[in-house]
């Protein structure tokens, strides 16, 4: 069995960690209208569920034979 260990201090660069850790400065979209994106989302309805409950059935019916 391999049993290497990795250290768990990662060496980084200074240069590297400088650009890791710089604070960015970034804005909120509050202009966005959050309804318009709730209603845009798909409900499962009954067709869905009949489509399901069919798929099963083939699934069994393939299973056993």
């Amino acid at each position: 069995m391999n049993s290497n260990v990795m250290p768990s201090i990662v060496q980084i660069e200074k240069e590297n960690l400088k650009k890791l850790v710089e604070e960015v400065k970034e804005t909120l979209a509050t202009d966005i209208d959050t309804n318009t994106i709730v209603s845009k989302q798909k409900s499962f309805g009954l067709v869905d569920l009949w489509n399901r409950q069919r798929s099963m059935r083939t699934a069994t019916f393939l299973r056993k034979y």
